[in-house]
């Protein structure tokens, strides 16, 4: 195609225009135009011409115009776009079109483009609805407003202004941080479901009918049905939590009392195993605290009012074996005055106990309280007096061990080579070195008494008696069994003196045998068992009595009879060598008298 205004068209045209302007003077010759008219008539062709041409040169014009027009509105098509999108190329068509020579060209140019960015456009606007429908569906879970269905409307498309991928990270990126939230807001509302789920268990209640209450997607059976996360059924969850918590609590409370109730009344009854067992479900809680408590049903109403109806059954029972009680609580308290050595309250003794019970004058109820107060204060004594009880066992214990060492002492078969002899002598050793510690051991003691006196500001007794006084008492009858030992010692010695000088007049004659009025009934070291002590038992001489160290308990048994129990802790004197009669004459003739004088009584 020849381009318009080349030179070969215009030879062209100008030959051909030529040849037709020839033809046309040959016509009008032959017509016989005037020149005038010839003239005329060239002069409309021209301008008829110049008027083809003009319209031609204008629409060429009007073309060339609405080719700018579209290449213009192409570009800023395309530059809307690629700002649009965020596209930012150096490379782009709008920046090298000015090197291009045709409109047609850079049409050509801008039109794919303008394609490939509208797809661009669409699958963006598609990332850009995906990312912001889970946005607006994920905060209305969180807000608790669901939007109708998870479609972007068009007007929140039509809105967006910036496709950039830049934007789109920033809609990532909230959706990231509203997914995550979710998550923990999901975990969240399971853990407390799970936390209402175990108190429900324990009390007893409706599981389902508890989170319905807060939202029926708690409970839900429907698979599409979503976990409701709002704030408000967190907070209803949180509310109902410390609800059941509350109630745990007062139940936890109202059943202890009712388990300390049953043991109380168990005790009191004696109960069998049997039955404690079949309410050993609640009676562990006792020891528990309140997180420890899961098992299902343990707190539910239905236990804590079988347990009740069992206090209300045993509180009948107890009312009508009420004597009974009053009875066993009044042993109890005189056993443990019996092991303190304390005297009991005589104003609940089990005859007056019985009388006043009988008569009506009193409530059972009443005197088995007072009972029990006066265990509790026969205990608080106890623990009190302990200091000083321990010292008099361990003094008590000493006592025994001397006196089985002076029956060991007179016996004179004690050193030959029998069973268990040399047991005995051992232990004879340990007994002289306890017996050794008693005096200082009374001496403690009785300042230890003094001390708890003073701080007590009453008299300590030992079974009705001031331990003091029994202490003083032994100390007194101590210090004259040494002097009677003292004595005999020295009558001893003045006997072998006479038998010596009697000896030297007559002559010596046989050893008088040894006396067998001694004898070990229970066997204190014959049988080779040296840990238990001889029963202690007084020896006594024709017309002679023996002095006796005077323990608590002999004394209490002199001063109290209360109790059964009397053991005397006494030292046998020892006895003079049994001489038979006609030395016994011969010692009177000599000595110019009769028998040593027996010990006095101590």
């Amino acid at each position: 195609m020849l381009a318009i205004g080349s030179p070969t068209t215009s030879i062209r045209t100008n030959t051909t225009c030529t040849a037709l302007l020839r033809e046309l003077e040959q016509i009008w010759n032959d017509i016989g135009e005037s020149d005038v008219d010839k003239d005329r008539m060239l002069f409309e062709l021209e301008r008829e011409c110049l008027e083809v041409y003009r319209r031609k040169v204008d629409e060429a014009a009007n073309t060339k115009a609405r080719f700018h027009h579209t290449v213009a509105a192409k570009e800023a098509e395309l530059a809307t776009l690629m700002a649009l999108l965020g596209e930012h190329d150096i490379h782009s068509p709008i920046k090298t079109e000015k090197r291009s020579a045709s409109l047609k060209e850079k049409l050509a140019s801008v039109t794919p483009l303008i394609e490939e960015m509208k797809k661009k456009e669409d699958e963006r606007l598609k990332q850009f609805a995906d990312v912001k429908a889970q946005i607006e569906k994920i905060s209305g879970e969180i807000s608790g407003i669901h939007p109708v269905n998870d479609a972007v409307s068009s007007t929140t498309v039509v809105e967006e202004q910036d496709l950039s991928l830049r934007r789109l990270n920033e809609y990532q990126t909230h959706l990231r941080t509203l997914q995550k939230e979710k998550s923990d807001r999901l975990q969240k509302v399971l853990q407390c479901v799970n936390e209402v789920h175990s108190l429900c268990g324990v009390l007893g209640l409706d599981f389902g009918q508890t989170v319905d209450d807060v939202h029926p997607s708690l409970h839900g059976t429907e698979v599409e049905q979503s976990t409701n996360i709002s704030n408000s059924t967190l907070e209803g969850l949180e509310k109902t939590i410390l609800k059941l918590k509350t109630e745990r609590k007062a139940r936890i409370q109202k059943l202890k009392g009712v388990v300390a109730k049953l043991f109380e009344l168990w005790n009191l009854m004696d109960s069998s195993n049997k039955e404690r067992n079949s309410f050993l479900r609640i009676t562990s809680i006792l020891g528990s605290s309140e997180s420890e408590i899961t098992e299902r049903g343990v707190l539910s109403t239905e236990i804590i009012e079988k347990a009740s109806a069992e206090v209300e059954r045993l509180s009948k029972l107890k009312a009508s074996r009420m004597k009974e009680l009053v009875f066993k609580k009044r042993s109890e308290l005189e056993e443990i005055c019996r092991l303190t050595h304390i005297e009991p309250d005589t104003s609940t003794a089990a005859e007056k106990a019985s009388a006043l019970i009988d008569s009506g004058l009193v409530d059972p109820s009443e005197l088995l309280a007072n009972i029990e107060a006066q265990i509790l204060k026969a205990k608080d004594e106890a623990f009190s007096r302990k200091e000083v009880t321990d010292r008099i066992d361990k003094w008590l214990s000493a006592c025994e061990e001397e006196n089985w060492l002076d029956e060991y002492n007179q016996d004179h078969n004690r050193y030959s080579a029998g069973r268990g002899a040399h047991i005995n002598l051992k232990r004879a050793e340990r007994a002289r070195v306890t017996v050794s510690k008693i005096p200082a051991m009374v001496d403690n003691l009785i300042n230890k008494t003094l001390a708890w006196e003073d701080e007590k500001k009453t008299y300590f007794l030992y079974d009705g008696v001031r331990l003091v006084s029994i202490l003083e008492d032994y100390k007194l009858t101590r210090q004259q069994k040494e002097e009677e030992k003292r004595r005999f010692r020295d009558q001893k010695k003045l006997q072998d003196l006479l038998l010596n000088q009697k000896e030297a007049m007559y002559g010596s004659k046989p050893s008088p045998k040894k006396s067998n009025s001694f004898r070990k009934t229970n066997g204190y070291g014959t049988n080779g068992n040296a840990s238990m002590p001889p029963t202690p038992r007084r020896n006594s001489l024709s017309g002679g009595t023996t002095s006796e160290l005077l323990t608590p308990r002999s004394y209490s048994g002199r001063h109290n009879g209360y109790f059964k129990e009397m053991r005397r802790l006494s030292t046998a004197p020892l006895n003079f060598v049994a001489i038979p009669k006609e030395d016994t004459m011969s010692y009177a003739s000599l000595g110019g008298s009769s028998e040593p004088e027996s010990p006095p009584q101590g």
